[in-house]
């Protein structure tokens, strides 16, 4: 079969799909991680003190139900956009207080990993759930500029406001 013959549409659902259960799944992983990995939500809390998030433990806490509740219904299309949206907000949150300062490559510990998520998800919010997913069946079609505007616009402001009002970073003696 060419490349010609095969539906555009089949292709695009496929593709969705791959990216939402991939995306979605590590996510999920990630949340269940910050909650009840290694250093368990204990060592999640002190994490997110050094890295100046104030309460540490309420934004543990909200970072890995949101993870593991956003990544499960980015898995399943549900809520497609908003539960996009949540990642993207997370991965600018991650990127901009964890991530930054170490440059670009992930072997570094810098931004490449998160910058990655959030370009999948944008892409996600542009071509919608796909045919299958829950939003299908709930009859909610949200895609394109629209779709791609509500991750991006959402993530990054949600990240933003949450930033402003709760990023307290500790100055190093160096700076």
């Amino acid at each position: 079969m060419t490349a010609a013959a095969v539906d555009t549409a089949i292709v695009v659902d496929t593709a969705v799909v791959l990216l939402r259960v991939v995306v979605g799944l590590t996510l999920a992983a990630h949340g269940y991680n910050h909650l009840w990995g290694r250093g368990g939500l204990v060592g999640t809390t002190r994490w997110f003190g050094s890295l100046g998030l104030r309460p540490p433990k309420l934004h543990a806490v909200l970072s890995g139900v949101g993870e593991l509740a956003a990544g499960l219904a980015l898995t399943i299309g549900l809520f497609t956009p908003l539960a996009a949206a949540f990642i993207v907000g997370a991965m600018v949150i991650a990127g901009v207080t964890a991530h930054r300062r170490n440059g670009f490559f992930v072997f570094k510990d810098g931004y490449e990993y998160v910058l990655m998520i959030s370009v999948v998800c944008a892409v996600i919010g542009l071509l919608g759930p796909g045919t299958a997913s829950v939003d299908r069946l709930l009859g909610i079609d949200i895609a394109g500029p629209v779709g791609l505007t509500i991750v991006v616009g959402l993530g990054v402001l949600g990240a933003a406001v949450l930033l402003v009002a709760t990023w307290r970073p500790t100055r190093s003696l160096s700076s």
